[in-house]
């Protein structure tokens, strides 16, 4: 909703059922943002509603709707979701959104706020991290698309230009990258294809922008600022942000290989940055305070002259230690080991200087090095560079497997495999909630051999961890039972066993995954008999009945919507004794199929229960409702199709009904008949 002003702003306001709208809230190029009011929930909502002129434009209108598309898959609570889809009195696309009262990040200064800063980088990183997992790239993450709800939580907004897995890159008929400049990625910016690494990089000038309240790059025009991005060095942030450089340094790496993994990677990086910040001078000053009076009176030249005496009589003891075999205190293979003194000697910049600035560095590169020790630390590399369990010659499982068998005791074995256990876990989640089940089986297999190698509490998280795996299991069932795919729920179960979960969680897991309904059962939870219907590779439910009586009333009193004219077929309009829904003409019970509806009336009651039960309802098109048998009460109707005849002012019309034998026909879109009556799909 950070559109700019390009039109007035008391143009007449849009005619949408069911909302009152109040003012503009912000222009755009394709669409107009509105505040109004939900009439039903008496709750405030923001429409966005395409421009007329932009209708006629095929690239606005596929953006409209792709970021329509996108926002309905995606439901995260750090995303601005969206509640309906619809089209305006002037047949004008658009969608409903929540209201965001608090304003988007550009209007915040955090500058000397880390904490607000950190907070703000962890919603962000997970949303992305949700969004890119279902393969969607945002591609324009900006401060005007983060917005604040009611309770200050930040949500990331505007899709409109996002990416779906598979389509490569988009560019503009001018030959400019889609996106907002001062926040792109070089490869974007080029137009290149990208990955969900250009958001994290997006992510990082935002991090930047935070923190010094600032861009880090500035420019005069589009082209300088990419140009800018895609060449210019990282720009060094302010002393007391310091602590914060490698982080930024790493999210703003010019290529997309030399920055973060995901925004998982980024996420655990982020909990890595110091919360001090750099304190060496404020630490020095507090220890001179410290001296007595005394001491700090002595001139410059007096504490130059003993750092000298120090200086020289540590490196008299390092010579005699060095004449009496003491070499072997220094790790073969050092560079600051090998000076023009020799081999062993510390050198005159690194050694003496690093000793006299802080002796315990000395002491830290002269203690010898177990191998227990140096496979840790190679350990530690390779889970930094995603080498988890693969190559088979190069990879921290069996870096610390081996470092485990040397040293079962080593101070630092706990906390190497704990990050590692952290690492396959949320790979093993990363690629379940991709719906790879496949790819999950050896992280979750390696987690498991883990945990069985190692000494006893190595893992210190481990029940968490596990507690992690099952959530992303039962999240990805959850999922496949929304695509009503009971098969590929059942094969995300079966890798509960090989997790190294508990009996009591696999049995809940395989339960759940068993009671997802496969094709020719009905879905739990619906009153119409929906039942899952196969089409091709994917699956749709089909109601059994149509909608009754009593269910289009409760409909048609909640949302106010007026009764169709009712005509009977090859009829004039009934002028003198008018019929509609309430009164077709023949006596009706609560459960007999709603007849004298029009088409748009069921499809507007198709918007309505999926508002209400958080499921996509539609009407049936031809081939699906050929599928399933269905029923109409008492009285046998016909029934409303998606499909269009000659256009779509009129819809077609199957079954038979008390009227015929069920002829194929059409009808006025706009107009109800006293035989036919509609039934829905549900969608995965």
């Amino acid at each position: 909703m950070s559109e700019r002003t390009s039109q007035r702003d008391d143009a007449p306001l849009p005619e949408i059922a069911g909302y009152r709208l109040l003012r503009v809230i912000a222009h755009g190029g394709m669409s107009t943002v509105y505040l109004a009011r939900q009439e039903a929930l008496g709750r405030e909502v923001a429409i966005k509603v395409m421009r007329p002129e932009a209708l006629s434009d095929e690239v606005s209108r596929r953006r409209f709707e792709n970021e329509a598309r996108t926002i309905g898959r995606l439901e995260h609570p750090h995303i601005v979701g969206i509640y309906q889809i619809g089209r305006t009195a002037a047949d004008l696309p658009y969608y409903v959104m929540p209201h965001m009262p608090r304003g988007h990040l550009g209007q915040r200064d955090l500058a000397g706020d880390e904490e607000k800063v950190r907070e703000i980088l962890r919603a962000l990183l997970s949303a992305l991290s949700y969004a890119h997992a279902r393969g969607v790239i945002h591609r324009d993450v900006k401060a005007e698309n983060v917005l604040f709800d009611e309770a200050e939580r930040p949500l990331l907004a505007d899709f409109g230009i996002a990416l779906r897995r598979g389509y490569g890159s988009r560019v503009t008929s001018a030959g400019l990258a889609l996106g907002s400049t001062a926040y792109m990625a070089p490869e974007q910016a080029r137009g290149e294809e990208v990955d969900p690494r250009a958001d994290l990089y997006s992510v990082g000038v935002l991090a930047w922008e935070m923190l010094t309240g600032e861009l880090p790059f500035k420019a005069g025009d589009a082209l300088s600022m990419a140009v800018m991005h895609a060449q210019d060095p990282v720009p060094r942030l302010p002393r007391h942000l310091r602590h914060w450089q490698r982080f930024i340094d790493k999210a703003m790496a010019k290529g997309p290989l030399k920055r973060f993994l995901d925004a998982d990677d980024m996420l655990r990086a982020l909990g890595r940055v110091s919360r001090r910040g750099p304190r060496r001078a404020e630490a020095l000053q507090e220890a001179v305070r410290g001296l007595p009076a005394r001491l700090r009176a002595l001139p410059r030249a007096a504490w130059v002259v003993a750092g000298l005496v120090v200086a020289a009589a540590a490196g008299l003891a390092l010579r005699q230690a060095g004449s009496d075999g003491g070499g072997e205190f220094f790790r073969a293979g050092d560079p600051e080991a090998r000076t023009a003194s020799g081999p062993g000697l510390p050198s005159p910049t690194a050694g003496s200087a690093g000793m006299l600035a802080n002796p315990d560095d000395a002491l830290l590169r002269a203690a010898p090095e177990s191998q227990a020790s140096r496979l840790i630390e190679t350990a530690g590399r390779q889970i930094r560079a995603g080498r988890l369990y693969a190559p088979a010659s190069d990879n921290a499982f069996d870096s610390l497997t081996n470092a485990a068998a040397a040293d079962p005791d080593h101070l630092q074995l706990p906390q190497a495999v704990d990050s590692l256990a952290s690492a396959l876990a949320a790979e093993a989640g990363r690629r379940i909630r991709a719906g790879d089940v496949e790819a999950a089986i050896e992280p979750l297999q390696r987690l498991a051999q883990l945990s069985e190698r190692m000494p006893s509490g190595a893992v210190a998280g481990l029940a968490e961890l596990r507690r992690k795996v099952a959530a992303a299991m039962t999240a990805r069932i959850d999922a496949e039972a929304a695509h009503f795919d009971r098969e590929a729920a059942v094969e995300v179960a079966e890798l509960a066993r090989g997790a190294a979960l508990d009996a009591a969680t696999v049995a809940a897991l395989r339960r759940r995954a068993a009671a997802v309904p496969a094709v020719g059962e009905q879905l739990p939870g619906e009153s119409s008999g929906m039942t899952v219907m196969r089409k091709g590779e994917g699956a749709y439910a089909l109601a059994r009945r149509t909608v009754g009586l009593d269910d289009y009333r409760r409909f048609a009193t909640a949302t106010g919507r007026e009764a169709a004219l009712c005509r009977e077929r090859a009829s004039v309009l009934r002028v003198f004794s008018p019929r509609d829904w309430t009164s077709p003409g023949f006596a009706q019970a609560g459960g007999d199929a709603v007849v004298c509806v029009s088409w748009a009336d069921a499809e507007a009651y198709a918007r309505w229960l999926s508002e209400r039960n958080g499921h996509r309802y539609r009407l049936p098109t031809a081939s699906e409702a050929t599928g399933l048998a269905y029923q109409s009460g008492a009285t046998p109707v016909a029934e409303w199709l998606l499909d269009c005849a000659s256009d779509c002012s009129r819809r077609r019309i199957r079954g038979a009904s008390w009227r015929d034998g069920g002829q194929a026909r059409d009808g006025d879109a706009s107009r109800g008949y006293d035989d036919v009556g509609f039934r829905l799909v549900r969608e995965p």
